[in-house]
């Protein structure tokens, strides 16, 4: 009898595959809440970090308490609402360029949406989205003839709003995604692989602090909606900032090399209740 020889892959030991060891990440919004989460697991996946974020004491917080792991950690304290400080930023890292790049800080204030001004809506529009647009285009400036990682952080709201006043909120986290298929379409053949994230209904400091605020100012509305969000969560619980970590080291690592131009929910099955 004939045998054909098998055409797959010889399998990679799983160790392997999860390894970011001699990787480089850039991380925004590393400071506190998903970014310092996501800061920690990729410490302990070996990669080397950079660490960028407006608040200069919780980058060193969050630097200080990274696990005893090999890698090489430094932070950058830049305002990501400024195209030029984000162009500076780049410039200063020469032939230094990162393997990945994760697109996680931002912003939500509530506003009523007939009071919002331009200065309100332009700031929210440049941290939530402008900032991750300029980002990514040097990322893959740099990287065009080899390739990388981009993981780009949206939420349910730009799917599902469920909150009120946070329509500015809604409009620039829908562009997060929109940009990333974009740039999954153009930019696959040129060996990136882009994916965005869409968490929903973790617990961070910033979540914490509009609980607290709902009860001690008596602001009804916000505990009828967090009451209706909870019930909708087929899980029956809040995640934890370190959920959503675990997902973004799996669509850094060889584990998604087949994944690209997702949109990941990580929210509890909230989008499908």
């Amino acid at each position: 009898m004939r045998r054909f020889r098998s055409s797959f892959p010889k399998l990679v030991q799983l160790s392997k595959l999860i390894s970011l060891v001699g990787k480089r990440t850039l991380i925004t919004g590393a400071a506190s809440g998903i970014g310092r989460s996501i800061t920690k697991r990729f410490a302990e996946a070996g990669s080397d970090l950079m660490l960028v974020d407006i608040d200069e004491e919780g980058l060193q917080k969050t630097k200080d308490n990274l696990p005893d792991y090999p890698g090489e950690k430094k932070i950058f304290v830049v305002d990501l609402s400024k195209k030029t400080q984000i162009d500076k930023l780049w410039s200063s890292f020469g032939q230094i360029i990162p393997d990945i790049l994760i697109n996680n800080a931002g912003i939500y204030p509530f506003a009523d949406y007939l009071k919002i001004d331009e200065e309100f809506y332009s700031k929210t529009l440049d941290i939530n989205l402008n900032s991750v647009f300029w980002m990514c285009q040097n990322f893959i400036k740099r990287r065009l003839d080899r390739g990388g990682i981009i993981i780009n952080v949206s939420t349910i709201e730009a799917i599902l709003p469920f909150k009120e006043d946070l329509a500015h909120y809604g409009v620039s986290k829908s562009g997060v995604i929109a940009l990333t298929r974009s740039l999954a379409r153009d930019y696959g053949k040129n060996n990136f692989r882009i994916n965005v994230m869409l968490p929903g209904a973790i617990k961070t400091p910033g979540t914490d602090s509009l609980v607290k605020q709902a009860i001690s100012r008596f602001r009804f509305n916000l505990i009828k909606t967090g009451y209706d969000f909870q019930t909708r969560l087929a899980l029956g619980r809040w995640g934890d900032p370190d959920e959503v970590a675990k997902v973004a080291l799996f669509l850094s690592s060889d584990l998604a090399s087949y994944v690209h131009g997702a949109m990941i929910p990580v929210d509890g099955g909230f989008l499908s209740s």
